[in-house]
């Protein structure tokens, strides 16, 4: 069976929309729809990394988001400040929290998700929970808020470890999957209908040491749903 493969249809170039510059590193705030690096294909080429190296051409990937979900993300001045901002998320000194909006109602005001994760071979790139091969990973959640009529609730959400598509493969397992997710979430009808089309999963937060100081940085970036 083939790898499921979703459109691109990246968002338009406006310009980069810049949280923080300096030296040592760029951190910016990447639009859901586009991915963070380039994609196999032609047509998955426009990308946040080659967006930035447009206007930082030393900046190199540390980190990725999702292409449906947005919100902040670090890239390294030079192959130094890489490695170091690298290393700093390999030893969980980086702190990233999540928001996103779930199908149902989460009855529990916080809790953790603890389910190892594997890649779903024959349906790449879903990932999926495997106790005999999975890796460990680690989520915790909170509840925001509640709208019983809607049928949704509104998490923030911590990943402890960095798996990809965790947070979208966790909630899906607790029974919650989040809102206007392609690969995990029911095609049902949206409620939240009034908003643009997309997932509801944002970066809402990342705080780690300046690779150069040492100092605690930490960024915020406004939720758009």
């Amino acid at each position: 069976m083939s790898a499921e493969r979703i459109a691109y249809h990246p968002p338009p170039d406006t310009g980069l929309d810049v949280v923080h510059a300096d030296e040592a590193l760029v951190v910016l705030n990447k639009p859901a729809g586009l991915l963070s690096v380039p994609g196999r294909g032609d047509d998955r080429q426009d990308c946040l990394a080659l967006r930035v190296q447009q206007r930082f051409a030393d900046a190199l990937v540390v980190h990725r988001l999702d292409m449906a979900t947005s919100g902040l993300l670090v890239m390294g001045r030079g192959a130094a400040m890489q490695r170091a901002l690298s290393l700093a998320f390999e030893q969980r000194l980086a702190h990233k929290r999540y928001e996103a909006i779930v199908h149902g109602v989460v009855a529990a005001d916080a809790g953790e998700i603890d389910l190892p994760l594997i890649t779903d071979w024959p349906h790449r790139p879903r990932q999926m929970v495997c106790f005999e091969r999975g890796k460990p990973s680690l989520t915790r959640f909170t509840v925001v808020s509640r709208d019983v009529a809607a049928q949704r609730t509104r998490v923030s959400l911590e990943p402890v470890t960095g798996r990809s598509h965790q947070l979208r493969v966790h909630l899906l397992a607790l029974g919650h999957p989040i809102v206007g997710d392609e690969l995990y979430a029911p095609p049902v009808p949206d409620a939240l209908a009034d908003a643009p089309a997309r997932m509801r999963l944002h970066a809402a937060e990342l705080g780690l040491p300046h690779p150069v100081s040492g100092e605690p940085m930490h960024w915020r970036s406004d939720v758009p749903f």
